[in-house]
């Protein structure tokens, strides 16, 4: 067995193109650590609709040059059976990060392109995720790749495909390309010439893409807002910067320790602003202008490729002076403010998201609203889409422009509806207080467990399915779902949903659980939602009392009934 397994790797090694990992793998090779090479080559990366993600590292099980050609010529396969090619002006536009290894990735991407017979154009720079997006549609081109892990740890990289309308691969595509890549014998089989693509101008796609960012704010709508804004190591500052001067926002203070791209995030765990400590660097900077007399009304941050969005609000009564707001608060204060500029069309988000959206939407003459699975590659093909926003942080905000999440963009309109506000003499926090005693308060939260162990995972969903709870934090589940076997409305997922009914007193009107594994990191999370009816603004601070007590209860019978 061990023979077998070095002689696979050294197989690998033959081919590799990359000196950094041979002799990485080499060096497992020769010091003989099975174990550890027996991880890299269990398998392969599944390609899905996520695309690629992992671990750099050697082998198959990592992410690396030679799984990324793999990729990219299995994804040349796909789009020539399509009948695309350079004689039918096939373009793919090949965008990247900062991360290590991007630049490289995205390089051995536009040669195996030009080497299959298509045209490959290059964005000029690391930059955001959504500038790839919107490049896609702008440029005509009939596919796009970005060359990023988005908000994972350090050591990972990925690999995001979008077709020609600017969404992401959902099914059959991503088994179709899967297939195509499966089939790819040996990289030698591999044309991969040393030029032929295109190096995109900066004004041809950075500058049309800051043009179209016109399109979210109303001409003459207050500007005066201060922000304090971190891009968290990440290539969104120079964009988001440039967008704000374009707009008319005074500049963002940025937070100097996370300003500049760094791929290592090294005053971060994780380059996310969900996680904990991400946003303390983004606070204390707050703090520090507010002690300088400096007036400070938000606190925004973009993930590292800037397709999401973060804000904070001020917040006296703690010790760090600022909240996060969830991104189902912020989905909801973007709709409330589209609504409120007449924006027409449908209101989307997906299942795991606050049900407050649906209120919002069915309060608006001429917005309709549509619920759809987890992740942008779902909502991006809602018919009729305005607008759609994640529970992680990510809004789409201008689809016409950006089908897909943007962090930019959604900043943007933030801050334009933190200034409307501020000339009123009211806040973001305020504006929240309002929809809660129209809408009832809609609280929300997560119950995320990391693993190493993946089987931990697919054991806590077996339990649920056996086992599923009837009765959580003293509230009857009054329906549960099994979404691996789809809905009317639905695709098949793994996931569970239960509907839970509200108490006898009346202080809870109903919740929500859905139960999932990420499809991005090793995670099993479960999403929570508990509606409590508030009468008025004087009764709000019982009712997030009474909310608190519940998402913590159902937490708690929630992880013993998954065994978690």
């Amino acid at each position: 067995m061990e023979e077998a397994l070095i002689a696979q790797a050294r197989t690998w090694l033959a081919e590799d193109p990359d000196p950094e990992t041979r002799d990485e793998l080499a060096a497992l090779i020769e010091a003989g650590a099975h174990e550890e090479i027996a991880a890299r080559f269990a398998g392969t990366l599944q390609f899905g609709t996520a695309g690629l993600r992992g671990e750099l590292g050697a082998g198959p099980m990592r992410m690396n040059r030679a799984v990324v050609i793999r990729a990219a010529a299995g994804l040349a396969a796909y789009l020539k059976k399509q009948g695309h090619s350079a004689a039918t002006g096939g373009t793919v536009v090949i965008g990247y990060d900062a991360r290590h290894k991007s630049a490289d990735f995205a390089r051995d991407t536009a040669a195996v392109m030009v080497g299959a017979g298509l045209k490959a154009a290059l964005l000029p720079r690391p930059l955001p995720t959504p500038v790839l997006a919107f490049a896609i549609r702008h440029l005509g081109a009939v596919a796009g790749i970005e060359v990023t892990a988005s908000h994972n740890p350090p050591r990972d990289n990925g690999y995001k495909v979008y077709l020609g309308d600017g969404s992401q691969i959902v099914p059959p595509a991503d088994a179709e390309i899967a297939a195509e890549i499966a089939a790819i014998a040996s990289l030698n089989d591999v044309p991969r010439p040393d030029a032929g693509w295109d190096t995109l101008r900066e004004e041809d796609v950075v500058g049309a893409y800051l043009r179209r960012t016109d399109a979210v704010l109303t001409g003459g709508s207050p500007r005066d807002v201060r922000v304090v804004y971190t891009p968290m190591h990440g290539v969104g500052r120079s964009v988001l910067t440039a967008a704000f001067d374009r707009a008319g926002f005074p500049a963002p203070t940025v937070v100097a320790a996370q300003a500049e791209p760094d791929p290592d995030f090294p005053t971060v765990a994780f380059p996310n602003p969900e996680e904990p400590g991400a946003m303390d660097l983004a606070f204390a900077t707050a703090r520090e202008a507010v002690a300088r007399g400096e007036n400070v009304d938000i606190v925004i941050a973009n993930d590292p490729d800037a397709d999401r969005c973060a804000v904070a609000v001020p917040a006296p009564d703690t010790v760090e002076g600022w909240r996060m707001l969830r991104g189902d608060e912020v989905g909801a204060l973007l709709a409330t403010h589209l609504v409120h500029k007449s924006a027409r069309g449908t209101f989307a988000t997906t299942i795991v998201s606050s049900s407050l959206l649906s209120r919002i939407a069915g309060a608006a003459a001429g917005a309709g609203y549509e619920e759809t699975l987890t992740g942008f590659k779902w909502l991006s093909r809602v018919d009729g889409l305005r607008y759609a926003y994640e529970e992680a942080l990510g809004y789409c905000v201008d689809p016409a422009g950006v089908r897909d999440k943007d962090g930019i963009t959604a900043a943007l309109l933030v801050a334009e509806l933190a200034a409307e506000l501020k000339e009123k003499g009211r806040t973001l926090t305020d504006l929240l207080d309002d929809l809660a005693v129209e809408h009832g308060l809609h609280a929300t939260d997560q119950l995320s467990v990391r693993v190493e162990d993946l089987s931990l995972i697919a054991a806590a969903m077996r339990r649920l399915r056996e086992a599923p709870p009837v009765v959580l934090a003293g509230l009857h589940v009054v329906s549960a779902e099994d979404l691996s076997k789809g809905t009317e409305s639905l695709p098949p997922t793994d996931g569970l949903r239960y509907a839970l009914a509200g108490d006898e007193a009346g202080t809870v009107s109903g919740a929500r659980v859905i139960v999932r594994p990420s499809g991005t990191e090793p995670k099993l999370k479960c999403y929570l939602e508990v509606v409590v009816p508030v009468a008025s603004a004087a009764g709000l601070a019982d009712a997030r009392v009474r909310a608190s007590e519940v998402l913590a209860a159902v937490k708690t019978d929630l992880a013993r009934a998954a065994g978690i």
